[in-house]
């Protein structure tokens, strides 16, 4: 199945993941203006793009973006909703990047979470899904995500579900963690 035809839904635990959508954007920006979980987000190589969105109109090009990208087949961003009380909490993004690098064909993560969120368990829930989905889903055998040294809970969440510290800089930037993918 082609992700960038037909975009699934994937349910784990506390969470689910569905692709974002406009009207995300009022409960997005809750995540997105939230001070204390910018700097936990991964900006690296987005063109100045920090994440940091402080109205429902900058939240709205941000979604109008990330639905061009998906289109053109750049990466795709799912809403994270908790099940419970059908919250939206944050997004996640994933693709496959090509480059002439060693990194050429790696997934690469980005996890955007409201900072109470920030959580083993609902970290957990979507690294689950990754693990068990988005290596096929991308045609990847390696994937990476960054996690600043602030970030204890994500570094633990990571580390409890395969990933491990790249030691080394990833186009320039500090704080990657590396998962191959294990078939089952």
């Amino acid at each position: 199945m082609d992700i960038y035809q037909i975009c699934p839904e994937f349910k784990k635990g506390q969470i689910t993941l569905r692709q974002t959508e406009t009207q995300d954007a009022e409960e997005l920006l809750n995540c997105y203006s939230d001070e204390a979980a910018v700097p936990l987000f991964n900006s690296d190589n987005c063109h100045g793009d920090d994440f940091y969105y402080t109205t429902l109109e900058r939240m709205k090009q941000a979604i109008d973006f990330w639905d061009f990208s998906y289109k053109n087949r750049y990466f795709v961003r799912w809403t994270i909703i908790i099940n419970d009380t059908e919250e939206i909490i944050g997004t996640i993004e994933m693709f496959h990047r090509i480059a002439e690098d060693e990194f050429n064909h790696f997934g690469i993560l980005r996890i955007d979470l409201q900072s109470r969120f920030e959580k083993q368990e609902i970290i957990n829930d979507i690294l689950e899904i990754v693990n068990e989905n988005l290596y096929q889903a991308f045609e990847v055998n390696s994937i990476l995500t960054k996690a600043i040294p602030l970030a204890g809970e994500r570094i633990q969440s990571l580390l409890n579900n395969g990933y491990s510290p790249m030691n080394k800089r990833f186009m320039g930037y500090d704080d990657y963690y590396r998962r191959n993918r294990v078939d089952n």
